[in-house]
């Protein structure tokens, strides 16, 4: 007979996190977490989790088990493309919409060398319109196999020259998926988005030697943003358009789902997408903290930001600490969200007066997510200190950041527990999703 419930798990950097959800009702039932044992072996944590889990709620104990991971550095990706401003950038995007953290970015057209990539665990491979060039493609899938480079490849590229790009590879493993941008103007991540989560499943998962037991890699489903990311879509079909900001230890992350305006959407050579998510690695509440205050022009929060850089697990102890960690994360949040966003001018041009816009408009966003630490166990009030000068109709600098949206925090790690049971369970991933709309998660 088949399990009702499910036990969704997230290997974090810090903490593992385990929810029991009931797949009938789509409500989580019963939560645990633990700090991440990556020092030890992964599961230790889990099993932990676990126990907890079974003390609550003894369905646990024969549950099904689903999980995503970003333990152990979670999935580090090198983009080798033609052009720095068009299939370069193309697959960088395309990278951070599978859950990737980009280490490298190399246009071959303009000199980029393969042999100085940042310790990838994947290379993403593009370059060429769909029967257009083929050179550039041919030459660094030459390099790559010359650098001596045996870690998985995912070739995005023309697909004219695919079967020549496979055949010069080799016995490097390697997945073939459609163009990223298989004409100017278009970007399609979807084909490379999935070869992707191939990839971290089959190579990236076992090869971080994580646990030495068979079962992590069984319940493993995919890179954490990239299944939050699927958490996200499915709350966008219920709620609107939607914006989640997850300020972490190391990254700040923004994931938005929003419908394009064909009438607001510019003339780029690399398009602009309805689900997309950027990752900022300089923003952050302890390992980035010393850039966060920086990149903010935050002098006064130095001293505080040291301190929480030189011990990540630190944990503020009086209110004084407590409004540094806050201060620091509206930093972290503000800046994010805008360059995310991006913001719009008015310029002139031969054509007349026309706005100019970069990044993704937020302005009409319905549901606003915040999520990390700092908001989930915060003191009362936090989500909307943290999130002041970043939300209203009365911004400055043309920023497009949300107007009306309405703020939850996911407190409960539903946007991670609803991507992870999307393929399987659709009916209780989506109903899931919308507690964090009428916030009856548990």
């Amino acid at each position: 007979m088949p399990s009702t419930e499910a036990v969704c798990v997230d290997f974090g950097s810090t903490f593992t996190k385990a929810a029991l959800v009931d797949l009938t009702t789509g409500r989580i039932v019963a939560s645990a977490s633990h700090p991440t044992t990556v020092d030890t072996d992964v599961l230790d944590g889990y099993d932990a989790c676990l126990a907890e889990l079974v003390r609550q709620d003894p369905r646990a104990a024969g549950a099904e088990v689903l999980a995503c991971s970003s333990a152990g550095g979670g999935l580090r990706i090198a983009v080798v493309g033609n052009e720095e401003l068009v299939t370069a950038e193309a697959g960088r995007r395309v990278a951070l919409s599978s859950g990737g953290k980009v280490v490298s970015v190399v246009a071959m057209a303009s000199g980029g060398d393969v042999n100085r990539l940042d310790g990838p665990d994947v290379v993403l491979l593009t370059g060429g319109t769909d029967g257009g060039n083929s050179e550039v493609l041919l030459r660094a899938a030459r390099d790559l196999v010359e650098s001596g480079w045996t870690g998985p490849v995912v070739v995005a590229g023309n697909v004219e020259v695919q079967a020549e790009v496979g055949a010069i590879l080799g016995d490097v493993p390697h997945v073939l998926a459609d163009n990223v941008v298989p004409t100017i103007g278009v970007l399609a991540p979807e084909s490379a988005r999935a070869a992707i989560r191939e990839v971290f499943l089959a190579h990236v998962i076992g090869g971080k030697h994580l646990s030495q037991r068979a079962d992590f890699t069984t319940m493993v489903r995919g890179a954490t943003p990239d299944v939050v990311l699927t958490g996200v879509e499915l709350l966008a079909r219920g709620g609107g358009d939607v914006v989640v900001v997850d300020v972490g230890g190391a990254t700040t992350d923004v994931h938005s789902v929003v419908e394009l305006d064909p009438d607001s959407i510019g003339r780029e050579v690399v398009a602009t997408t309805r689900v997309t998510r950027t990752v900022e690695g300089d923003l952050g509440m302890r390992w980035s903290a010393v850039s966060t205050v920086e990149a903010a022009e935050l002098p006064e929060l130095t001293e505080a930001a040291r301190r929480r850089h030189e011990d990540p697990a630190y944990l503020p102890e009086d209110d004084a600490e407590r409004d540094a960690d806050e201060a620091i994360a509206r930093a972290a949040v503000g800046l994010a969200l805008r360059r995310h966003a991006g913001r719009s001018k008015v310029v002139v041009s031969p054509e007349g007066r026309v706005v100019e816009r970069t990044g993704k408009d937020l302005r009409e966003v319905d549901l606003l997510v915040g999520s990390g630490g700092v908001l989930r166990n915060g003191r009362p009030g936090v989500a909307d200190r943290v999130l002041d000068g970043s939300t209203g109709a009365d911004l400055e600098g043309g920023w497009q950041l949300p107007r009306r949206a309405r703020v939850v925090v996911d407190t409960d790690y539903v946007l991670a527990a609803a991507g992870l049971l999307a393929a399987e369970h659709p009916e209780a991933a989506y109903r899931l999703a919308l507690t964090l709309v009428d916030g009856s998660a548990v």
